[in-house]
């Protein structure tokens, strides 16, 4: 895997591990940070692993953008670090594998954007999520968007409005998060969840992501159009077909991808 400055990549079987590792900065995401995560990403996307997992090394998850960073730009340079970051979520969530957030500490503003950007995620008791732009004078205007679509406008407003951190319990409540574990056990349960979510064929797996993604928070008919096309185009795969074979034939599937 290529050598990073900001953040730590390790390859362990068919998972990919993608590490902030700047904890000094408490992972805050810089433009050079954000974009080693996009290469990172990139890289692993093309890469014939199964699951990724985005991590953080340190005290905390990631505390959300380098303001350092953000005050020393013009508009035009914060609208490029902005669309950086966005380039970011939009391709953690279009590469074929299963993405995986791995949460300690707190996540914060586009630190919880990373969370709600990814395709599961995993608290520690130790976690916590906020929007703390709401009490403060740069609202989270761009972290609000993947939010919104896992919790729902009332608990959106709440978060964003107020800035307070959420417990652990809460995101998981609120559906930001797939489990709580405490702390020492977080590895595995990571593990474990991505385990089962990278059974099967890999090729119908990639396809039903993206689906997903395409047709959430569309009118359902619109949604419908989408998932029949893809569903009947995905029928002739060969691992829908051996997984059908196996069926019938009560057998273990063997798959071809």
């Amino acid at each position: 895997m290529t050598e990073y400055e900001h953040i730590l990549v390790k390859r362990d079987g068919d998972t990919v591990t993608i590490t902030m590792n700047r904890a000094a900065r408490r992972n805050s995401l810089s433009a050079d940070h954000l974009a080693e995560l996009l290469a990172a990403f990139h890289e692993a996307g093309t890469s014939d692993a199964t699951g990724i997992v985005l991590a953080g090394a340190g005290p905390v998850f990631s505390a959300g953008h380098d303001f350092g960073d953000v005050a020393a730009r013009d508009l035009m340079g914060v609208r490029e670090l902005l669309t950086l970051c966005t380039d970011l979520m939009k391709t953690m969530q279009s590469v074929p594998q299963v993405v995986i957030a791995r949460v300690h500490g707190l996540a914060t503003a586009a630190g919880c954007q990373l969370v709600a950007s990814c395709d599961l995620a995993i608290a520690a008791e130790s976690a916590g999520f906020a929007l703390p732009g709401g009490k403060g004078g740069w609202f989270c205007h761009t972290p609000a968007v993947p939010v919104a679509r896992s919790i729902g406008r009332k608990r959106l407003m709440e978060l964003a409005l107020t800035g307070d951190v959420i417990d652990a319990p809460t995101a998981l409540d609120w559906g930001l998060v797939n489990r709580v574990v405490p702390d020492d056990q977080l590895d595995d349960a990571v593990a474990e969840l991505l385990g089962r979510a990278t059974r099967g064929s890999r090729a119908s797996k990639t396809m039903g992501k993206v689906t997903l993604y395409a047709q959430l928070d569309r009118p359902e008919a619109d949604a419908y159009a989408i998932a029949l096309e893809v569903m009947a185009s995905a029928s002739q795969l060969p691992g829908a077909r051996e997984g059908m074979a196996a069926f019938l034939e009560k057998r273990k599937p063997s798959w071809p991808d």
